[in-house]
């Protein structure tokens, strides 16, 4: 990634002033604050910050999140709102609970208000409630998978979503969601700022994915290679159980296959994955047809992975069709495969036994696992305390260790992939031993 030319200034609301209340649920607890000064540098490899320094460039660096020990907002006036939008992930609740909970404790927030089913919530016409949020209200949540407040798809209309905040008067607008949530984030910023009106808007970037630009994680991953493990190992025993059987599990990831490929690291019993950044051949002496008969014929069984987003160059379509987000509707890549293999080894007549397991809306929709919600707790927290500085316009996300504000701008729009030569993938390729599927 050339980081030389990301701006990482984060927007003001303006001078905080107020001295914070948050000094931690005991009084005589004494609590460290953060200030703008402390940051985090956005390069990660040892070696370029080397060249970088002894070159004299500057280094581009993000603000190190955690609590201010002066704010912006008086928390007895403030009213804040959260949505969550797009595809549901593990940690949803997790995320709404612990931003509710340091709005409450932490700095005496009494208006909280949760938005319904996404950026409908805003829009008159839908007529969804608006939920008053307590700690008793969302003590219980994170034993639930989905999300508490709801979610859709779909662009709003930008000018009606900033009418309701000031019908609302609403100060700080928490925004949960993905790539789509954080464009529409980005804009509403940008709209609040034109109308000269004071409120806060924080992204929670959210992706089982985990392909959020300048993001090195995000919540619900976690979560996703455990269960993506377990469809491994069950996929596994399918296999072994029977002659030249072979295991397909297709996992999420639609353009970046950190899944696919993090989970076949944990679970050591794969011998071919494809992702969308890695192209593969289905015929010829190297393609995926022939490498696993040979290898059927060598070990008697076969697990195949499957990113959703892969091998897409399969399918020959005149036009894209989208779904409500804008997404480009992906051809399903998995049912592919478990009609084109059977054909291949029928013509081979070479018999096999393939079993295909998709768990993927059962993992989107469970609860978060415990890593998780440890991470969820750090995220909802941290965007609290930049809020209630006064910061606008950014996300939070962790970067080299630390948590840290990212502008939105920065983020937006771009994605980040698996690097074909980088160390993950070349993991993969020494754990799996499948080597190029290109005849090239």
């Amino acid at each position: 990634m050339p980081f030389d030319d990301i701006d990482t200034t984060i927007p003001m609301l303006g001078e905080a002033r107020i001295p914070t209340p948050i000094q931690g649920w005991r009084k005589d607890c004494q609590r460290s604050f953060v200030s703008n000064g402390e940051r985090v540098t956005v390069e990660v490899d040892p070696g370029k910050l080397t060249e970088m320094i002894q070159a004299g460039k500057d280094l581009p660096s993000f603000e190190k999140a955690g609590p201010r020990s002066k704010i912006y907002f008086d928390p007895s006036k403030l009213k804040c709102a959260l949505v969550t939008c797009g595809g549901l992930c593990p940690g949803l609740n997790g995320i709404i609970r612990a931003t509710v909970l340091e709005l409450y404790y932490g700095y005496g927030v009494r208006h909280i208000y949760g938005i319904r089913y996404g950026l409908q919530g805003f829009i008159p016409e839908y007529g969804h409630d608006v939920i008053d949020l307590s700690p008793d209200m969302v003590g219980n949540i994170i034993r639930k998978g989905g999300s508490f407040l709801g979610s859709s798809r779909g662009p709003q209309n930008i000018d009606q979503i900033v009418d309701c905040l000031e019908r609302m008067n609403i100060g700080i607008l928490f925004m949960i969601g993905g790539d789509g949530t954080l464009k529409a984030a980005n804009k509403i910023a940008d709209a609040i700022l034109e109308r000269g009106l004071k409120i806060s808007v924080i992204g929670i970037p959210k992706t089982i994915d985990n392909d959020i630009y300048m993001v090195s994680r995000s919540f619900g991953f976690d979560t996703a290679v455990d269960v993506a493990t377990q469809a491994i190992r069950a996929a596994h025993n399918e296999a072994e159980g029977y002659p030249h059987g072979i295991g397909l599990i297709k996992l999420m990831g639609r353009y970046s296959g950190f899944i696919a490929a993090t989970a076949t690291l944990a679970q050591q019993d794969v011998n071919f994955v494809l992702i969308p950044e890695v192209d593969f051949d289905m015929e010829g002496p190297n393609g995926l047809l022939e490498t696993l008969r040979k290898r059927l014929e060598h070990r008697g069984h076969a697990v195949i992975v499957v990113a959703e987003g892969a091998g897409q160059h399969f399918f020959l379509s005149a036009t894209e069709k989208h779904d409500p987000s804008g997404n480009v509707k992906l051809h399903d890549i998995g049912l592919y495969l478990k009609e084109r293999i059977p054909e291949y080894f029928r013509e081979k007549n070479m018999k096999y036994s393939l079993k295909y397991i998709d768990p993927s809306y059962i993992i989107r929709s469970l609860p978060a696992n415990s890593n998780d919600h440890v991470f969820c707790s750090f995220l909802g927290r941290d965007a609290v305390h930049a809020a209630m500085a006064g910061k606008t316009k950014m996300l939070v996300g962790h970067w080299n260790n630390h948590f840290v504000h990212v502008p939105l701008e920065a983020s937006s729009g771009k994605r980040k992939q698996v690097t074909p030569n980088g160390r993950l993938w070349q993991s993969v390729l020494e754990a799996t031993g499948q080597g190029s599927l290109k005849n090239d």
